[in-house]
């Protein structure tokens, strides 16, 4: 009977060092934050993780035309619950995309290499005719985390 008062004594000790022992309180996906790759070679998705949780971005493509440019879709609508991720991009040159699928671990095996992180889902690009004709074009994507050093 001696035990049980002692093993209690333990457990609350440890209860209340647990209990006074600070929680991390950065928002859950922080450490996905970084450059991604798109459709085509050099092209990018810049996703940025804010306190809160709070997601912003865009998406760096060249444009379609005969002169070849670069063009920013930044993100009108965002957001990223556990490892549910989805935007919509503003409309640029008549093109705008959404994009709804999960970011999770790549086999990349550190931030440096390419694919630590991944981003797969269904992306739909719209593009918008002259006629006020819109022309979805679906695709699944993966979008792969680029290496670290170049987001620094």
């Amino acid at each position: 009977m001696k035990r049980w008062p002692t093993a209690a004594l333990l457990m609350g000790a440890f209860w209340l060092a647990h209990a006074a022992t600070p929680q991390d309180t950065s928002a859950p996906g922080n450490d996905y934050t970084g450059m991604y790759s798109f459709l085509r070679k050099g092209e990018f998705v810049q996703v940025n993780v804010e306190n809160g949780g709070r997601l912003t971005g865009f998406v760096a493509r060249h444009s379609d035309g005969e002169k070849e440019i670069f063009i920013d879709h930044f993100f009108e609508k965002a957001d990223l619950r556990d490892h549910a991720i989805q935007f919509s991009t503003r409309e640029v040159h008549g093109v705008r995309f959404e994009f709804r699928g999960t970011i999770s671990r790549g086999t990349g095996k550190t931030r440096s290499a390419e694919a630590y992180y991944q981003i797969k889902g269904t992306l739909t690009q719209y593009t918008f005719g002259t006629n006020q004709e819109v022309t979805p074009t679906e695709r699944a994507v993966t979008l792969l985390s680029l290496p670290q050093e170049i987001c620094d």
